[in-house]
């Protein structure tokens, strides 16, 4: 009894293993066989390749200032940063 829990519990850990091993596949996209090729979009000349279409612009992805804050500074008056009513 004792080896048949084990063995199934075996048997289970290998199965989430190669789950979780082929979710980490990564390859080229390639248009399939005998697909049209994608669509132009609206206003443009021709249609973009699948590395132009997977590649994120600088707008969608900003830029990270990790730059410390070195030393004390006086902030702005800000005129608009008023104390809550009441």
């Amino acid at each position: 009894m004792m080896q048949r829990q084990a063995g199934q519990a075996l048997g289970m850990a290998m199965v989430a293993a190669a789950m979780l091993a082929a979710c980490g596949n990564k390859v080229d996209l390639k248009p399939r066989p005998g697909a049209p090729p994608s669509v132009a979009p609206a206003g443009s000349a021709k249609a973009e390749t699948p590395l132009q279409q997977t590649t994120s612009d600088a707008e969608a992805v900003p830029a990270r200032s990790d730059e410390l804050l070195k030393r004390s500074e006086e902030r702005p008056t800000d005129e608009f940063d008023l104390p809550p009513p009441g």
